[in-house]
């Protein structure tokens, strides 16, 4: 996904993975905590239980620690869609928008570090591929599922579907800041526009 990895060099032992494990859910919390801002590779390192030097042998900056957290979750998100389309019955494209929209309501309100990350933005706009913008990342995943799974041809889904996580990421921005659980009014409001719009793009 991106042209080069976060991490200077791949953990190979269990132990090594397991401290570069810590080092994302340490990072995640102190994001929930303080903010991107407010995070330092020190605060990191403590919060991992690790020597701030260790840090440095996988990470050259805080960038690249919250980096691969991003990446991490945008993994999550896609294994989690995928899982949901193979056990769910689609009779519809609308029942993938659906499954989708719910998926990412769900990582807001149980992934650490999510609600304020999201895929990357607060960050670096292109923070998943330096030839990309994040929502471009996760909208071609998107697109690529439902001309998979509907047989909709890739260059009738791909605007449509762009444009629909760009609108829906701005309504439940707006929904997240309200409540920190999603105000529900809006949410139904979100999925409600999204299917409006792609309704009369997608073929029935």
């Amino acid at each position: 996904m991106t042209s080069s990895t976060p991490l200077r060099r791949q953990p190979v032992q269990q132990r090594s993975a397991k401290r570069v494990e810590r080092m994302l859910e340490a990072c995640a919390s102190l994001i929930d905590e303080v903010g991107y801002d407010g995070v330092t590779t020190t605060l990191i390192a403590e919060r991992a239980g690790v020597a701030v030097g260790s840090l440095y042998q996988f990470f050259p900056d805080k960038r690249a620690v919250v980096q691969a957290l991003t990446l991490r979750n945008v993994d999550r998100f896609s294994q989690g869609i995928t899982e949901k389309l193979a056990t769910t019955t689609l009779e519809h494209w609308w029942d993938a928008v659906d499954t989708i929209f719910d998926l990412f309501v769900a990582m807001h309100r149980e992934i650490p570090g999510f609600g304020k990350l999201h895929f990357g933005d607060v960050v670096d706009m292109r923070l998943l591929d330096d030839r990309r913008d994040n929502n471009a990342v996760i909208s071609d995943r998107i697109s690529e599922l439902i001309s998979a799974n509907f047989g909709i041809p890739m260059d009738e889904v791909q605007l449509p579907i762009a444009i629909a996580v760009e609108a829906a990421d701005a309504v439940l921005k707006l929904a997240f800041r309200i409540e920190p659980n999603g105000e529900p009014r809006v949410l139904a409001e979100a999925k409600a526009l999204v299917r409006g719009y792609l309704s009369s793009r997608l073929p029935s």
